[in-house]
This record gives structure tokens, sequence and C-alpha cells, in this order.
């Protein structure tokens, strides 16, 4: 089975093409500055030719959608829809906290965090397997503390600086990820959606004008 990985949610836009043993036939990993969605198909269709393949040799297609920037997971989700949709292949959703957690560590938990700003973050805690101890969240850091056993060890992970905690850089394993959804059903593409996580500013002040309509 071959296996196209795309990430486009956050700082960074990963890409690789992953075989049936396992090997990373492919790997794309940089921060962009701009233009994703134009940058994002092209090395997509570098990551086919490059590889030997063509976009019909590909079986199933692994697309993070979230949480993370609200334009970048946009824009992932809907190119990996429409590759499935278009060529008829199977198609999986990766938490991008779960992408992070899949960094190597020592301790008992991984956290995985993305500044979501004012002193808030969306996280999840993760054990050595990738499985959830505790659920993405998007989390104020005060919560998130109060929810971590301090009998415990952990480590936290993210691309960037968080004010007041110990962060590691993350060295993501795509081999891990993989192993870890391959048994996964595949989902309808017009199913597949961005997990934000947080609603928009716009939403929440339509949520808040219909309260005060309805008191």
């Amino acid at each position: 089975m071959i296996n196209l990985f795309i990430d486009t949610s956050n700082l960074r836009l990963v890409v690789s093409i992953i075989d049936e043993n396992n090997s990373l036939l492919y790997y794309y990993n940089e921060e962009l500055k701009g233009e994703l969605s134009k940058k994002a198909l092209v090395v997509i269709n570098e990551a086919i030719t490059k590889t030997g393949y063509k976009p019909d040799d590909i079986n199933r297609i692994y697309v993070v959608n979230g949480p993370g920037s609200f334009t970048g997971v946009r824009i992932g989700v809907t190119i990996a829809k429409t590759f499935a949709w278009a060529l008829k292949k199977e198609i999986v959703t990766v938490s991008s906290l779960e992408v992070l957690a899949s960094t190597n560590f020592t301790t008992d938990y991984i956290i995985p965090m993305i500044d979501a700003r004012r002193e808030s973050v969306y996280a999840g805690i993760y054990d050595k397997e990738l499985n959830l101890i505790m659920n993405d969240e998007y989390i104020s850091l005060e919560d998130l503390f109060k929810k971590m056993d301090g009998n415990k060890t952990y480590t936290f992970v993210s691309d960037t600086d968080i004010n007041n905690v110990d962060i590691k850089k993350p060295d993501i394993d795509l081999i891990k990820i993989i192993n870890k959804h391959k048994k996964d059903l595949s989902l309808n593409p017009h199913a597949v959606n961005p997990k934000y996580l947080k609603i928009t500013e716009a939403e929440a002040n339509l949520i808040k004008n219909n309260d005060n309509r309805n008191s």
C-alpha cells in the first residue's frame, strides 16, 4: 500500500510518501512564510513523480485536520478531500497534536501544544503509543497544568516557544503515526472536515447575540 501524508496545519508543510514496507520514499518538512496552497500542490506533485508513481498509484491519504491555523488546516483538508474523491482513494484524518506527540520522549507522557494566544493553547496528553490520556482541546495553560498528575513526568513539545513552559522542538515520526492508523476505516471524503477545537470570534459573537435575544 502506498500512503500519502499531508500536513498544512501549522508553521510547516509536511508531505511524505510511505510504502507498504514502512519506508519513507519521500519526505518534505519545511517552515513556510506564505503561499501555502500553491507550495503544497507543487510538493505533493513532486512527491509522487520523484518516487516514480502516478497519482492513481496512491492507495491511502492521511491528512492532518487540525487543530491549527484556520487557513492552513483548510488548505490541507481541501487538497486531500479533492484527491480522495476524484481518484476514489481511502482517506484518514490525523490530529496535528498527535503528529507532534510522535516525537521521541523519555517521560511518562508527552504534551503537544500549539500556541492559541492569550495564555491558552491547543493541547492533549499522550502516552508512548500515541494513546490519549487527555483529549485534544483548547485550554488555558492554567487549566492544563491542573490536569497534570503530580506523580507523572511530562515532556512539552511545540513548534513555538510558550511562556513559562520548557519546550522540546518536535521531531515527528511518520512511521509511528501510519502504524497507529493503518487499520482505521476510510472516511467518506465529503465527511472529512477541519477540527479547529475553538470556534471563531465571529461564531462566538453570533452565539452571544442569539443568547442576548433569547434572554
